[in-house]
């Protein structure tokens, strides 16, 4: 469910608003509905890391990998797909970061309340 419902929304938003808003779905995502630790991690990372690597083909296949390979030349590497995992795989371990910050946010603010 936390898998689905940030890929959704990570859709969705990213097309009006700036990359860091997977930090904010992943946190909110998972701070309200993130069962465990281990859930909270990984369904971010491997929702935006879908994501993020079946946007980056679909735009840039069609155009041979003009941009990719530009990029990847400023970075004094040789290979677009090098270029496509590492962002794909930095934005996955932001909202998978983010997702278990958000559960155990969670976690403490509801301690705090049961303990006072």
């Amino acid at each position: 469910m936390v898998f689905i419902v940030i890929l959704i929304a990570s859709y969705l938003l990213q097309m009006v608003l700036p990359w860091w808003i997977v930090v904010v779905i992943s946190f909110a995502t998972c701070g309200l509905i993130g069962k465990t630790g281990k859930i909270s991690l990984w369904s971010p990372f491997f929702a935006i890391l879908l994501l993020w690597t079946g946007m980056a083909l679909f735009k840039s296949l069609p155009n041979n990998n003009i941009l990719a390979l530009r990029v990847a030349g400023m970075l004094g590497v040789n290979s677009w797909i090098l270029v496509l995992a590492l962002s794909a795989l930095l934005g996955a371990f932001i909202a998978g970061v983010s997702g278990f910050c958000g559960y155990h946010f969670r976690k403490a603010i509801l301690t705090k309340k049961t303990n006072a």
